[in-house]
């Protein structure tokens, strides 16, 4: 069943569905929750309202409110652990601007906790993973790496200087990379979580029909995340991000295998990838920079020229 006021659904794999309202205002729905990726409850709860909130901040919309769900083993923690969580969401929240309007809760035998988040655009103003074209630039806005870190983590191999990078990170918005990138003529965006950056880059290349490039050395890795890595330290997500991408995908030779696979690593709240025309690239990198949101231009969008291979990394 077809709705002509549904703007964004599940065809392109995007970041958030979008439904238009009236000729001015469309919503933007999205839901994200998961278990901890570090031992405090506080920090947790900020990292995953942070990485609950990109999706709209890809879509360069503007959160307006969001419900907690919360999987909790009630018998087995204790609720102080819960509450901590919950008032660090709550803090994310208040800085996303968004209001909090309820949420639902489960017993459950493992932890996770999450949000659903409502946002609003001006349906002409969509910035769907869809539009990239050859001859645009893309700008990664984080660096890879939070994967291995809280890889690490779990395995107790990380120092705390490596820990507070990660949460440092992961906890932080793109709210303002967001904010900015409205300013410039973006093609497409997406962020970067789940698929890493070699499976969403996969996304944006099959919903846009092209192929994109990546110079493998200008793309940024979270200090450690190589030592880490080369400890054999990889979740199993890079593995399956890996098996199931690497069709699509084409990587130089030259590359070594510890870097290949942190293009797959796993990301948490991680950067926006933002596609937009080369002559505004340099404007929009100075832009992110003066308001410390640290881009790199990582590669440009070219023609499709091959049936399967959709990434390349050089």
């Amino acid at each position: 069943m077809s709705n002509p006021d549904v703007l964004i659904d599940m065809a392109y794999s995007d970041d958030a569905g979008v439904i238009r309202l009236t000729d001015d205002i469309a919503l933007v729905q999205t839901v994200d929750f998961f278990t901890p990726i570090v031992d405090n409850p506080y920090d947790f709860g900020r990292i995953a309202a942070a990485n609950a909130f990109s999706d709209v901040y890809a879509m360069g919309a503007q959160p307006l409110t969001a419900m907690n769900i919360v999987c909790f083993p009630s018998k087995d923690l204790n609720q102080n652990i819960l509450k901590q969580t919950l008032s660090g969401g709550s803090q994310i929240i208040q800085e996303a601007g968004a209001f909090l309007l309820g949420g639902h809760s489960v017993d459950d035998l493992e932890f996770k906790y999450g949000l659903s988040v409502t946002g609003i655009i001006h349906p002409s103003k969509i910035i769907s993973n869809s539009n990239a074209h050859p001859g645009d630039s893309c700008i990664l806005t984080k660096p890879l790496g939070t994967g291995v870190l809280s890889t690490a983590i779990k395995g107790q191999c990380a120092d705390q200087n490596t820990i507070d990078i990660l949460v440092d990170q992961a906890s932080t918005l793109n709210k303002i990379a967001s904010s900015v990138m409205s300013l410039f003529p973006v093609s497409a965006c997406t962020d970067i979580t789940g698929f890493g950056l070699a499976g969403h880059a996969c996304e944006v290349a099959n919903a846009s029909n092209v192929s994109i490039h990546f110079e493998a050395n200008l793309i940024p890795l979270i200090p450690k995340a190589i030592e880490y890595a080369s400890m054999g330290l990889i979740p199993a997500g890079s593995y399956a991000n890996k098996s199931y991408f690497q069709k699509n995908i084409q990587i130089s030779q030259r590359i070594q295998t510890v870097y290949e696979d942190l293009f797959f690593d796993p990301q948490t709240s991680g950067g926006l990838l933002i596609f937009l025309p080369s002559q505004f690239a340099d404007q929009c990198l100075t832009a992110l920079r003066n308001n410390q949101v640290d881009g790199v231009i990582v590669g440009t969008v070219k023609e499709k020229t091959h049936e399967s291979h959709l990434i390349y990394f050089m």
